[in-house]
């Protein structure tokens, strides 16, 4: 009886970070560039808590990490020049403290020194580095392998990579990922940069709100099976203490 409350136990675990996941995709319905998660699980054979007759070994439901659905979201128009987004499996690439990182978040703006940066103000790289754009000199354009043109001068190319295997990317916060691996990025020819556009969330909410009412019931149920567990382990605790 004690197994099946670890092994219940294990399961309402998993089901409270799978919760904390799914309204996290809620929340972030909205945010540009976001990619719905999901919790990935796996049973992991162990020895029972008795050595008394019964299964062997006993199965808990563990924790293996957060999987996440990198699929194309809507593309969306906004008019903004320094808006971008990404049409393809590319990503920008953006300089931070840590290191370059990446990110499909395109709301891009030029600082007071004129680099475009991201709305956190972290320095978007291109092929040769930081990106300096000088409003005097005309109308920006950006064309769909990223080159940066004002009249007839190009002035940059903004930097669109891939990855062989997105599990490689690990999530820092704050729409951007940073490479886990040794592998290097590559460049993404077969992305399309679109200028005043930006890709929405591919979180589909009615099915989010569906996986939370799964996971309540099933959390609800899992608590009713321990409860059950647990009164049928004190009532033949009694019947056994009577026949003493």
């Amino acid at each position: 009886m004690d197994n099946a409350l670890y092994v219940g136990l294990s399961r309402q675990m998993t089901l409270r970070r799978e919760m904390d996941i799914v309204a996290n995709n809620i929340a972030n319905a909205d945010t540009t560039g976001f990619k719905v998660e999901s919790l990935l699980v796996e049973t992991e054979p162990m020895a029972p808590a008795r050595t008394a007759q019964g299964p062997r070994p006993v199965k808990f439901v563990l924790d293996r990490g957060v999987g996440r659905d990198f699929r194309q979201g809507t593309l969306r128009m906004t008019g903004g020049t320094f808006d971008l987004g990404v049409e393809g499996n590319g990503f920008f690439k953006v300089s931070t403290s840590e290191g370059e990182q990446y990110t499909r978040d395109g709301r891009f703006r030029l600082d007071e020194a004129g680099k475009l940066v991201t709305q956190d103000g972290l320095p978007v790289l291109g092929d040769g580095g930081e990106l300096v754009i000088d409003p005097k000199k005309g109308e920006v354009t950006i064309a769909p392998d990223g080159t940066i043109s004002q009249g007839q001068e190009i002035v940059g190319k903004v930097g669109v990579v891939r990855f062989d295997q997105l599990s490689v990317l690990e999530k820092v916060g704050d729409n951007l990922y940073r490479n886990a691996s040794n592998d290097q990025p590559q460049a993404a020819p077969d992305s399309r940069v679109r200028q005043g556009m930006l890709e929405g969330s591919n979180v589909k909410p009615i099915s989010e709100i569906t996986r939370m009412i799964e996971v309540t019931r099933a959390y609800e149920s899992m608590a009713k099976m321990m409860d059950g567990t647990s009164e049928l382990s004190r009532r033949s605790i009694e019947r056994l203490g009577k026949l003493n």
